[in-house]
């Protein structure tokens, strides 16, 4: 399987394949596209052979022709995952998902054991999101309707995902946000919104119903998804555990690349891989 654009029923999802290895899927967060894992490529392509996927209206990905959910944007990633399996001959395939990644790779894990090899889910709460938090969001996609990713908007979404020391003092990370907004224009990114964000639905069952090796990351700065309230669930589980990395809110790929690949690189090595 060659870089391009794969057929789903969420449309043509642009996935970039680099490196040699055994395959790691990889699905990002909302608010950016694959260009938010650059940072680890490099550590993770000299052992793995990459699939970066871009998610519907992100990125080279068709734009959403309508809102939809993480259970449709699961069956998307089936249809991108048997291509690997076809092309790899691997059997079950690692998977890597940050937030809305995450929740993609739960419910893939939790539908189809055969397809997982493995799943780390970066910062991504296993509980449907707060309703308080679901209210300034609903208010939020009328202003980006007007403005788009500009003023308010834009610091608002800065500050969800970015802890203040990395807007103070990294803007390359700023850069890879901003510029993902700016490529994905205003509607496609209110449907991914209300895709990822509005429509997440409560994963609780699904991840206890996974059988593959889990790990949960978390970080020290988001308070919707807390190291203790992943040690909670990954208890429940078959085979999970957490691993905090801290000095980053929702995308430690991009706030703290180094400690994320360490987390990373312990857990594929751990003895519960072999």
């Amino acid at each position: 399987m060659d870089s391009g654009l794969v057929d789903t029923r969420l449309g043509r999802l642009h996935v970039e394949v680099v490196g040699e290895g055994p395959p790691l899927v990889l699905w990002h967060s909302m608010f950016v596209d694959s260009g938010s894992w650059n940072r680890v490529v490099p550590g993770l392509a000299g052992a793995h052979r990459l699939f970066l996927i871009d998610a519907p209206s992100c990125g080279r990905s068709d734009p959403l022709r309508a809102a939809a959910d993480i259970s449709a944007c699961a069956e998307a990633a089936i249809e991108v995952l048997e291509r690997v399996r076809a092309s790899t001959g691997q059997g079950g395939v690692d998977w890597l998902g940050n937030a809305w990644g995450g929740h993609v790779g739960i419910e893939v894990a939790a539908r189809r054991p055969d397809l997982i090899g493995s799943l780390v889910a970066v910062s991504a709460p296993t509980h449907p999101i707060d309703p308080a938090l679901r209210r300034r969001i609903r208010m939020l996609v009328p202003l980006y309707r007007l403005i788009g990713p500009h003023g308010p908007v834009r610091s608002a979404i800065e500050e969800t995902i970015f802890t203040d020391r990395t807007r103070a003092h990294d803007p390359e990370a700023v850069r890879v946000l901003r510029g993902a907004l700016e490529r994905a224009g205003r509607t496609a990114t209110i449907r991914a919104i209300e895709t990822a964000i509005l429509h997440r639905a409560d994963l609780r069952a699904a991840a206890l119903g996974v059988t593959c090796p889990v790990l949960f990351v978390t970080t020290d700065d988001r308070g919707e998804w807390t190291p203790e309230q992943a040690r909670a669930v990954a208890a429940e589980m078959v085979d999970a555990r957490e691993a905090t990395v801290r000095g980053a809110r929702v995308i430690p790929a991009l706030e703290q690349p180094e400690a994320l690949l360490r987390t990373l690189d312990e857990f594929w090595k751990g003895p519960a891989r072999h």
